[in-house]
């Protein structure tokens, strides 16, 4: 019960779709506009870059603040296990950013929200090393896409490899339980960008910075 508790929670906050508000405050509905995604990318592209910004952030952080909550809440009771609970809350979380049911579950690609697990749940390192991958990627390639599938990639083999090692301090099914969520939000993520990837196996995929919508 407590495991369907922080999805919930977590979908709670993923519903506060930052980018829809931030257009909404300047007279845009960011999902008619470019791709007509809700998320960081799209209110980069449309709404400058201080929409981006403040979409990212806000997107990451309803994720940080979802796991705040169930430590909250289960810290006390269910501190062996706290690691699997904050998974399932960023797991609730994007899909709440994913498929927000009050914008006919059209929302972002939950990629930012992924962001805020990332930073929730694994220890410096392997934030660094995710944020090294995306920088390196995009600034190499200008292809936020490719840089955003890369650190989904990424952060399912740091969860295995660090769950294998003991650093999560958990084992057994619920050790099974994080490395299933993690190879989830993946697979969502590339999920979400299936037309992304068409249009990088095609050449056609927009660049940032190119102007192009």
């Amino acid at each position: 019960m407590e495991r369907l508790i922080c999805v919930m929670i977590g979908y709670a906050f993923g519903l506060l779709q930052t980018g829809y508000i931030y257009g909404k405050l300047h007279h845009v509905d960011i999902r008619k506009q470019g791709s007509g995604n809700a998320g960081t990318t799209n209110a980069l592209r449309t709404l400058g870059w201080k929409a981006g910004a403040v979409t990212f952030l806000g997107d990451c952080f309803k994720c940080v603040f979802a796991v705040i909550v169930v430590h909250l809440i289960f810290g006390g009771t269910h501190g062996d296990i706290m690691p699997v609970l904050s998974m399932y809350a960023g797991m609730g979380a994007v899909l709440g950013h994913n498929y927000p049911f009050y914008l006919g579950f059209k929302g972002g690609k939950g990629i930012a929200a992924t962001a805020g697990l990332i930073v929730s749940t694994v220890n410096a390192w392997m934030v660094l090393i995710c944020l090294v991958v995306f920088v390196g990627l995009v600034a190499g390639t200008r292809y936020v896409s490719l840089g955003s599938l890369a650190v989904v990639i990424v952060y399912l083999a740091e969860v295995v490899v660090y769950g294998q090692t003991g650093g999560f301090g958990v084992s057994g099914s619920s050790l099974w339980e994080m490395y299933g969520i993690a190879l989830f939000l993946m697979l969502s993520a590339f999920f979400k960008h299936r037309a992304n990837i068409k249009r990088l196996l095609n050449g056609t995929e927009n660049k940032l910075g190119s102007g192009k919508k």
